[in-house]
């Protein structure tokens, strides 16, 4: 059993490590594009950074908070684990709302992937994250009622730790958005 879970956790590093290559392809695609606006806006222009700053704040506080889930269940105290667990689930969706509400108010306003090579790099890679969120989101919830109902059996927790390995990937992917992408887009 222990060199199955050795092959799942190689497993899993390995499929991080792919997603680590997506997200540095659609880096380097932004990275060539992001100055070519076809006569429309540019980042400088679009991003609100109050705005993004609340959105990383948020997410960074769920990363924060899916570590204080995994000491909970190491801890095996199932109903801390359920409520931290349903505050991640409730910060990943204010993360997702507030980045859906971005994409429609610069859509609405005439600047969809369409417009440029700019914004199709831009909605591409932030898009492309808020998938992944969307991803962890559901896998979320299924662990949510797979605890609530399992209860904090070893394989639960091995779950919640793979969750919290690829929650905290996430946040660091958008580390780089918020730095590459919103912060020096802002300048």
């Amino acid at each position: 059993m222990n060199a199955l879970n050795e092959k799942n956790k190689l497993g899993f590093w390995l499929y991080l490590m792919t997603d680590c290559v997506l997200f540095a392809s659609l880096f380097a695609t932004y990275a060539v594009l992001r100055n070519n606006t076809f006569g429309g806006p540019s980042g400088a222009e679009l991003f609100s950074l109050p705005f993004v700053l609340v959105e990383t704040v948020i997410l960074l506080t769920s990363s924060f908070v899916s570590g204080l889930l995994l000491l909970a269940a190491q801890a095996g105290n199932k109903k801390m684990a359920l409520w931290w667990l349903a505050s991640v689930i409730i910060l990943g969706l204010s993360f997702l709302g507030m980045e859906l509400y971005e994409f429609s108010n610069l859509i609405h306003e005439g600047n969809s992937w369409q417009r440029s090579g700019f914004l199709s790099a831009f909605f591409t890679l932030v898009g492309t994250h808020g998938l992944h969120i969307l991803f962890g989101l559901v896998w979320a919830v299924l662990l949510f009622y797979l605890l609530a109902k399992k209860g904090l059996t070893n394989g639960v927790i091995k779950r919640l730790s793979l969750f919290g390995l690829f929650w905290h990937f996430l946040d660091i992917i958008w580390i780089f958005i918020f730095t590459f992408v919103y912060m020096i887009g802002a300048i």
